[in-house]
């Protein structure tokens, strides 16, 4: 017997990174949770960006996102931030965006419908 319900949402976190004039853009798919939290972490590090990084994380592919993926988030933003740079999330599904929403996170860090509208900012 074959588990299917799920077969086509990779396992584990996947990043990929891509740079659009002069901004890291962050594809992410999969879930943020505990389990993807250090990755998620690794994949949002300023480790190596100029001197004021900017950062769109792009949740398209993100099916689900608890307080580890939060977390990590607001840590990177005020990392960011204090660096004179800033991050932006673009392209939340609507149940991560909710958890976005619900724990107050969009009132720090802005959250945009699409990768380009994040960019334009």
């Amino acid at each position: 017997m074959t588990h299917t319900d799920n077969a086509d949402q990779p396992v584990g976190l996947c990043a990929e990174q891509r740079v659009v004039a002069g901004t890291r853009v962050v594809s992410l798919r999969g879930q943020l949770d505990y389990d993807a939290k250090d990755q998620l972490s690794q994949a949002l590090s300023t480790q190596g960006d100029v001197e004021r990084p900017r950062i769109v994380a792009d949740l398209s592919g993100v099916s689900f996102m608890d307080s580890s993926g939060i977390n990590v988030f607001v840590a990177t933003h005020q990392q960011v931030s204090g660096a004179g740079g800033w991050v932006r999330i673009a392209a939340a599904r609507q149940p991560v965006l909710r958890v976005l929403q619900l724990v107050g996170v969009d009132t720090l860090i802005p959250c945009h419908p699409t990768v380009e509208q994040a960019l334009a900012d």
